[in-house]
Protein backbone atom coordinates (compact mmCIF):
# COMPACT_ATOMS: atom_id res chain seq x y z
CA UNK A 1 0.00 0.00 0.00
CA UNK A 2 1.63 3.43 -1.11
CA UNK A 3 2.48 5.71 2.50
CA UNK A 4 0.26 8.66 2.04
CA UNK A 5 -2.62 5.95 1.63
CA UNK A 6 -1.57 4.00 4.86
CA UNK A 7 -1.25 7.95 6.85
CA UNK A 8 -4.36 8.57 5.14
CA UNK A 9 -5.65 5.50 6.44
CA UNK A 10 -4.15 5.70 9.57
CA UNK A 11 -6.09 9.30 10.27
CA UNK A 12 -8.87 7.61 9.70
CA UNK A 13 -8.68 4.88 12.23
CA UNK A 14 -7.66 7.66 14.66
CA UNK A 15 -10.81 9.19 14.11
CA UNK A 16 -12.69 6.56 14.67
CA UNK A 17 -11.85 6.16 18.42
CA UNK A 18 -9.68 4.41 20.46
CA UNK A 19 -11.37 1.54 20.83
CA UNK A 20 -10.20 1.04 16.63
CA UNK A 21 -7.75 -0.45 15.42
CA UNK A 22 -6.44 -0.63 11.38
CA UNK A 23 -8.45 -4.66 11.19
CA UNK A 24 -11.59 -3.35 12.99
CA UNK A 25 -11.80 -0.31 10.66
CA UNK A 26 -10.91 -2.62 7.44
CA UNK A 27 -13.81 -4.83 8.74
CA UNK A 28 -16.33 -2.09 9.27
CA UNK A 29 -15.34 -0.76 5.60
CA UNK A 30 -15.98 -4.16 4.36
CA UNK A 31 -19.22 -4.63 5.90
CA UNK A 32 -20.33 -0.83 4.74
CA UNK A 33 -20.03 -1.73 1.63
CA UNK A 34 -21.74 -4.98 2.04
CA UNK A 35 -24.72 -2.86 3.48
CA UNK A 36 -24.46 -0.57 0.20
CA UNK A 37 -24.07 -3.67 -2.35
CA UNK A 38 -27.51 -5.22 -0.02
CA UNK A 39 -29.32 -1.42 -0.32
CA UNK A 40 -28.54 -1.22 -4.15
CA UNK A 41 -30.33 -5.15 -5.05
CA UNK A 42 -33.96 -4.82 -6.02
CA UNK A 43 -35.98 -7.11 -4.03
CA UNK A 44 -34.26 -6.79 -0.59
CA UNK A 45 -35.67 -5.40 2.53
CA UNK A 46 -34.44 -2.45 3.56
CA UNK A 47 -34.70 0.31 6.33
CA UNK A 48 -34.45 3.86 5.31
CA UNK A 49 -34.51 7.14 6.78
CA UNK A 50 -35.82 9.84 4.35
CA UNK A 51 -34.83 13.56 6.17
CA UNK A 52 -36.93 16.24 4.73
CA UNK A 53 -37.03 20.24 5.01
CA UNK A 54 -40.10 22.04 3.81
CA UNK A 55 -41.84 25.57 4.07
CA UNK A 56 -45.24 24.55 5.98
CA UNK A 57 -46.72 27.91 4.55
CA UNK A 58 -46.26 26.76 0.69
CA UNK A 59 -50.05 25.66 -0.58
CA UNK A 60 -50.91 22.12 1.33
CA UNK A 61 -47.84 20.86 1.50
CA UNK A 62 -48.67 18.93 4.85
CA UNK A 63 -51.75 17.57 3.71
CA UNK A 64 -49.73 16.36 0.78
CA UNK A 65 -46.88 14.74 2.98
CA UNK A 66 -49.90 13.68 5.43
CA UNK A 67 -51.49 11.90 2.38
CA UNK A 68 -48.60 10.09 0.87
CA UNK A 69 -47.44 8.96 4.62
CA UNK A 70 -51.31 7.32 4.89
CA UNK A 71 -51.15 5.55 1.23
CA UNK A 72 -47.63 3.96 2.49
CA UNK A 73 -48.36 3.00 6.07
CA UNK A 74 -47.06 -0.48 5.40
CA UNK A 75 -43.42 1.33 4.74
CA UNK A 76 -43.77 4.05 7.11
CA UNK A 77 -42.97 2.75 10.48
CA UNK A 78 -42.26 6.32 12.41
CA UNK A 79 -41.67 9.60 11.60
CA UNK A 80 -40.54 12.63 14.20
CA UNK A 81 -41.39 16.50 13.30
CA UNK A 82 -39.71 19.36 14.20
CA UNK A 83 -40.10 23.34 14.01
CA UNK A 84 -36.82 24.20 12.49
CA UNK A 85 -38.31 28.53 13.09
CA UNK A 86 -41.70 30.19 12.08
CA UNK A 87 -41.79 28.79 8.58
CA UNK A 88 -39.55 25.86 8.17
CA UNK A 89 -39.91 22.48 8.98
CA UNK A 90 -37.77 19.16 9.34
CA UNK A 91 -39.60 15.52 9.17
CA UNK A 92 -37.07 12.53 9.51
CA UNK A 93 -39.65 9.39 8.42
CA UNK A 94 -38.20 5.81 8.84
CA UNK A 95 -39.01 3.65 6.21
CA UNK A 96 -39.15 -0.08 6.15
CA UNK A 97 -39.59 -2.25 3.09
CA UNK A 98 -38.15 -3.53 -0.29
CA UNK A 99 -35.54 -1.48 -1.65
CA UNK A 100 -37.02 -0.44 -4.92
CA UNK A 101 -40.25 0.98 -3.10
CA UNK A 102 -38.64 2.40 -0.38
CA UNK A 103 -36.70 4.88 -3.02
CA UNK A 104 -40.06 5.08 -5.16
CA UNK A 105 -41.47 6.49 -1.76
CA UNK A 106 -38.87 9.14 -0.94
CA UNK A 107 -39.04 10.30 -4.28
CA UNK A 108 -42.54 11.14 -4.30
CA UNK A 109 -41.83 12.43 -0.86
CA UNK A 110 -38.82 14.78 -2.07
CA UNK A 111 -40.86 16.00 -5.52
CA UNK A 112 -43.70 16.92 -3.30
CA UNK A 113 -44.46 21.01 -4.05
CA UNK A 114 -43.08 23.03 -0.66
CA UNK A 115 -40.16 20.16 -0.35
CA UNK A 116 -36.76 22.20 -0.13
CA UNK A 117 -34.84 19.84 -0.04
CA UNK A 118 -34.24 16.18 1.73
CA UNK A 119 -31.52 13.04 1.82
CA UNK A 120 -32.62 9.10 1.60
CA UNK A 121 -30.02 7.11 3.55
CA UNK A 122 -30.80 3.14 3.46
CA UNK A 123 -29.40 0.72 5.68
CA UNK A 124 -29.82 -3.27 5.66
CA UNK A 125 -32.15 -5.01 8.46
CA UNK A 126 -28.86 -6.73 9.65
CA UNK A 127 -30.44 -10.21 8.26
CA UNK A 128 -27.39 -12.11 6.46
CA UNK A 129 -24.64 -9.02 7.24
CA UNK A 130 -22.99 -9.78 10.39
CA UNK A 131 -20.35 -12.61 11.34
CA UNK A 132 -22.14 -15.43 13.57
CA UNK A 133 -25.43 -13.85 13.05
CA UNK A 134 -28.00 -16.22 12.66
CA UNK A 135 -29.90 -16.02 9.61
CA UNK A 136 -33.70 -15.70 9.28
CA UNK A 137 -35.55 -18.90 9.52
CA UNK A 138 -33.61 -20.65 11.69
CA UNK A 139 -33.82 -21.92 14.95
CA UNK A 140 -31.68 -19.00 16.58
CA UNK A 141 -33.52 -16.45 14.88
CA UNK A 142 -37.14 -18.10 15.57
CA UNK A 143 -36.30 -18.25 19.40
CA UNK A 144 -35.49 -14.32 19.14
CA UNK A 145 -38.84 -13.36 17.78
CA UNK A 146 -40.27 -15.81 19.97
CA UNK A 147 -38.77 -13.92 23.05
CA UNK A 148 -39.43 -10.78 21.41
CA UNK A 149 -43.09 -11.57 20.63
CA UNK A 150 -44.51 -13.56 23.65
CA UNK A 151 -42.85 -11.62 26.89
CA UNK A 152 -45.52 -9.06 28.42
CA UNK A 153 -45.07 -5.32 27.10
CA UNK A 154 -45.99 -2.79 28.56
CA UNK A 155 -45.99 -0.37 25.65
CA UNK A 156 -49.56 -0.69 25.04
CA UNK A 157 -50.12 -2.77 22.16
CA UNK A 158 -49.53 -6.80 21.39
CA UNK A 159 -47.32 -8.16 18.55
CA UNK A 160 -49.16 -10.67 15.90
CA UNK A 161 -47.31 -12.29 13.13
Amino acid sequence: MPESLLVRFDALVARRGLAKNRSEVIRDLVRDALIDEECSMPGEEVMGTLTIVFNHHTGDVRDKLDGIQHEFFEQIVSSMHVHLDAETCMEVIILRGESGLIQTISNIILGTKGVTHGHLTMTSTGHGIYDNQPTPGTDAVNAARAYAHDHPHTHGHSHTH
